[in-house]
């Protein structure tokens, strides 16, 4: 799992100028992977880079942040990313928050990467590859298996309670 950043043209449906983008990132040290795409080495880890390509056109480039349960990388790449979309007169997208990055989204954008490392750790079993914090468990039941066994009760005394009416007045 990964959480995506977009380096796209700063008009949706303009054309993207991959080419200075591609020349931006190699200046920065990004080397080129033999299956594709690049490894951009950075401070805090490691990203990787990919076009991203609708009907073999190449309409953004795709910045993939691998999930963990620290935002160090991410906020150094949101920093970097937004230097490098400036120079390349590109705008940097979160899909994930549906909108441009600036860098006073920095919080947004590390509070919804940290949700997202949460999901994937929590709910696909990747705990093993991103330690979170183990919930603290609550001590007691549930607050709906508490309900459950009052409707219980509740039925059972009815139920006691009519017996022993019904006995009351068959005897009296």
């Amino acid at each position: 799992m990964r959480y995506d950043l977009l380096l796209q043209s700063l008009t949706p449906g303009a054309p993207f100028d991959s080419a200075r983008v591609e020349s931006l990132l190699v200046a920065r040290g990004a080397k080129a992977r033999p299956e594709g795409g690049h490894l951009w080495q950075l401070d805090f880890g490691a990203v990787e880079v990919h076009p991203l390509r609708e009907g073999g056109q190449w309409i953004a480039t795709e910045v993939r942040v691998p999930l963990s349960d620290r935002a160090d990388l991410l906020r150094e790449v949101v920093t970097k990313g937004l230097a490098l979309a400036s120079e390349a007169e590109v705008r940097f997208f979160d899909p994930q928050l549906g909108r441009e990055l600036s860098k006073r989204e920095e919080d947004a954008v590390a509070e919804q990467y940290l949700r997202t490392a949460r999901y994937a750790s929590d709910t696909l079993g990747m705990a093993e590859a991103m330690p979170m914090p183990a919930a603290t468990e609550t001590e007691g039941f549930q607050p709906t298996t508490k309900f459950a066994l009052g409707v219980v009760a509740f039925f059972v005394l009815l139920y006691l309670l009519v017996n022993w009416m019904g006995d009351q007045l068959a005897g009296g």
